[in-house]
């Protein structure tokens, strides 16, 4: 009986100190597993409407949308300035690195330099790659959001001292969303006459602008890059108004500038990742998302495509979509569009859990 007794303490013993080998040999592991290159400690976001947060504001613009409907299923119900009925694809990213829910306009005097330590925006609705398209209605060129990015970059310094910073700017993931204003906002709008280029030189145009982009974020310590392509912006339920006696159909033209903009796009991607050391930049998308949401909206849950949920929902944005207007649909969630030219928090969400998954996993 004794002679059992110690040898199921002896097991006990031997069992303990393999467990205990087991603990130390782990811990031992994970000491030596190198630091991930994924994690992102900030988002920070440039472009237009698409991903404009309320920079638009505090400018002299008369695009805006700090007023309601806008925003009425927001967290708060507040009409931010965000161009849908709710929150925006960056807020759906940063929330899903981990990050804050919502990412505030840098322009905010609500928010300061301690806010914008894990999040920032710098996008201007209605702004573009080209210049000129900036100056149609007033707002931010793209250099202008980088210049205030450099602010920021100082201001990130002095509150958080330069070498935390200078970490924060290298490991934080850069959102950039532009393009669509550069051609319904700017090139179609012009007569053909006076247009400098065809469609196709416009793109490479545009597709140079975004490498010098790319290229100066980079200089000034950006490494982790997500650049957005076009979506079939020939579906818009503004395009769509224009060919009403047609039977609203989307603007195939329009629908292939895009794409072939994307395609282009993509390669102007791989280059400049074989160009600069240590970018990791990815292409995003959202073109066959988009056109399988607009070709079988009852597989996402939508029921119009055609028509957006403010107003008549065939032209009404910024204050031709206001409260005043009794058109407005009660269920937003029903609807693709939530104005004539921008997304419903829905779609939004739809399409920034795809972009998590897809194109930023290696980020996460």
């Amino acid at each position: 009986m004794l002679g059992s007794i110690e040898e199921t303490n002896l097991c006990k013993i031997m069992l303990r100190n393999r467990v205990l080998a087991f603990l130390v040999l782990t811990a031992q592991l994970l000491v030596m597993v190198p630091e991930t290159s994924a994690k992102v400690l900030a988002l920070i976001v440039f472009g237009d409407s698409t991903v404009d947060s309320g920079n638009n504001n505090q400018i002299s613009t008369v695009l805006k949308s700090n007023f309601q409907p806008y925003g009425r299923d927001y967290l708060d119900g507040k009409a931010t300035g965000r161009f849908s009925n709710g929150r925006i694809a960056p807020d759906f990213i940063s929330e899903g690195l981990g990050l804050k829910n919502a990412v505030p306009a840098y322009l905010d005097p609500a928010y300061n330099i301690a806010d914008f330590a894990t999040g920032v925006c710098f996008a201007s609705a209605g702004t573009g790659l080209d210049n000129a398209t900036s100056s149609v209605l007033s707002v931010m060129p793209l250099w202008k959001e980088v210049e205030y990015y450099k602010e920021y970059q100082t201001r990130l310094r002095s509150y958080l001292g330069e070498e935390k910073a200078n970490e924060i700017i290298k490991e934080s993931l850069y959102l950039i969303s532009i393009g669509t204003n550069d051609f319904l906002e700017n090139y179609y709008l012009l007569p053909r006459k006076l247009r400098k280029y065809s469609v196709s030189e416009y793109q490479d145009f545009l597709i140079g602008i975004a490498g010098d982009f790319v290229k100066d974020i980079y200089r000034l310590g950006a490494r982790k890059m997500s650049l957005s392509g076009l979506s079939p912006f020939g579906c818009l339920p503004l395009e769509r108004t224009t060919q009403i006696f047609y039977g609203s159909k989307c603007i195939q033209e329009y629908n292939n500038v895009a794409r072939d903009f994307n395609t282009k796009m993509n390669e102007k991607v791989s280059k400049l990742n074989k160009e600069l050391d240590g970018l990791q930049l990815v292409f995003s998308n959202p073109y066959d998302l988009v056109s399988e949401i607009l070709n079988h909206p009852e597989a996402f849950g939508f029921e119009n495509v055609r028509s957006a949920c403010c107003g008549t929902g065939y032209y009404e944005m910024s204050y031709l979509c206001d409260k005043m207007n009794p058109f407005t649909c009660s269920d937003a969630s029903k609807y693709v569009f939530w104005d004539s030219f921008h997304p419903t928090e829905k779609t939004n969400a739809i399409v920034a859990s795809h972009v998590l998954k897809y194109d930023l996993s290696r980020f996460q």
